[in-house]
């Protein structure tokens, strides 16, 4: 059984974006929205984002937040989530079809 890999994520703590590496291959266009959709999701709602996939090559977005952060935006965080869902979701399936592909090596 695969286990979750993480694809990407954003600290609003550290202020530092990491990119796995395992996922290189992937357009430098992609990497980059990536990296945009991490950083202003952290910069607008604070904590951690981290987008990863399920072990069925699902992609998820999993923000979370420090328990003693008073600055974090819990209902600002739902309405982002959702707003990155709706318009980025020709990206995500994108995505989700590369790492079926690649990673886990379904045609």
């Amino acid at each position: 059984m695969q286990e979750e890999r993480v694809l990407c994520a954003s600290s609003a703590y550290e202020q530092k974006y990491y990119f796995n590496e395992e996922f290189n291959g992937l357009p430098d266009a992609v990497k980059d929205e990536l990296k945009i959709r991490c950083v202003l999701f952290t910069e607008d709602v604070g904590g951690i984002l981290t987008i990863r996939f399920d072990e069925d090559g699902s992609l998820l977005l999993c923000p979370e937040k420090d328990e003693e952060d008073i600055l974090y935006d819990d209902i600002g965080c739902g309405l982002k989530i959702r707003q990155l869902e709706v318009e980025q979701a020709e990206l995500w399936e994108q995505l989700e079809a590369f790492y079926r592909a690649f990673i886990l090596r379904e045609q």
